[in-house]
């Protein structure tokens, strides 16, 4: 007698994440399958956990720029009915305060403030210096959750350190292949353009590491070195924004840091600092790993 052949049972759906850190995991796990718009949406809310518990959809929309309904879409990705209860998960631990937000920081230090005399230079100067060292404040504030200790071990392992960063991020890379060359490893910079830059990338081997540099928009010679890494195997660490920026994709490590942004103008102080703080701690651990390294002397 022929047997009824039992129906074919879809996946179970992953379960909905319990907090922050299941959240940021399952977004980064999942991104090659969200639209670009859910992708962004996910970086505000992992980047402001605190708006998303405390204000409605239109306002959350309205900040971010984004339409609600990509919110919406991204809740139901994750699992959840819809926004309001992805919202609850975010309202559930602000018995624990959520730390603050650059954002918010500096909208407390009057650092956005509109300056209503341009030719008051000094005023819009202090401006810039409340909104910088609102930035200080939060990359000291998130340096001990950085994986600092692993990004070192990354650079020391590396045949040669290649570093690309373009447009505003220009200044910092140059820095930091200075620096690095100044605390005796071999460090390179990309400062080609187009298909020269390129053709350079291709030199790179799976043995090196690449730190890329990049903030919103994202530079496109960037994006293209950093995809150029990807193929060929090369470790990359990403000195960015956001877990969800494009250069986190494959990257071995990332460095996530905020800078101001006054009146059409990024700051480069934080970003700054964490490059000087990486390069130390290299020197540092170098020395004590080979010693002979005079670090009075590195004049960096």
């Amino acid at each position: 007698m022929p047997t009824r052949r039992a129906a074919a049972r879809a996946p179970a759906a992953p379960p909905k994440p319990r907090d922050l850190a299941e959240f940021q995991a399952r977004l980064l796990d999942a991104r090659a399958q969200l639209t670009p718009r859910m992708l962004q949406a996910g970086g505000y809310i992992i980047e402001n956990p605190q708006e998303i518990a405390l204000n409605p959809l239109s306002t959350l929309a309205e900040r971010s720029g984004l339409a609600p309904s990509t919110f919406v879409r991204l809740a139901q990705f994750m699992g959840f009915a819809g926004f309001t209860e992805m919202q609850r998960l975010f309202r559930a631990p602000l018995r624990q305060a959520y730390p603050s937000s650059l954002a918010e920081k500096i909208l407390h230090s009057q650092g956005e403030q509109v300056i209503a005399d341009p030719d008051d230079i000094a005023g819009l100067g202090r401006s810039f210096c409340k909104a910088n060292i609102a930035s200080l404040d939060h990359l000291a504030a998130t340096l001990g959750a950085m994986p600092l200790d692993a990004a070192i071990t990354l650079a020391l392992s590396a045949r040669i350190i290649h570093v690309v960063g373009v447009d505003r991020s220009f200044a910092t890379a140059a820095y930091l292949a200075y620096a690095l060359n100044r605390i005796g490893l071999q460090a390179h910079q990309f400062t080609g353009i187009g298909r020269a830059v390129e053709d350079q990338a291709r030199g790179m081997a799976a043995d090196d590491l690449l730190i890329a540099i990049s903030f919103p928009p994202y530079a496109p010679e960037t994006l293209a070195i950093v995809e150029i890494a990807r193929a060929r195997g090369v470790r990359i660490l990403a000195v960015t924004n956001s877990a969800v920026s494009p250069i986190t994709e494959g990257a071995a490590q990332a460095l996530l840091v905020n800078d101001a942004e006054l009146h059409g103008f990024r700051s480069l102080t934080a970003v700054m600092s964490l490059v000087q703080t990486l390069t130390i701690g290299i020197a540092y651990r170098r020395r004590g790993r080979d010693g002979g390294i005079n670090l009075d002397g590195v004049n960096a």
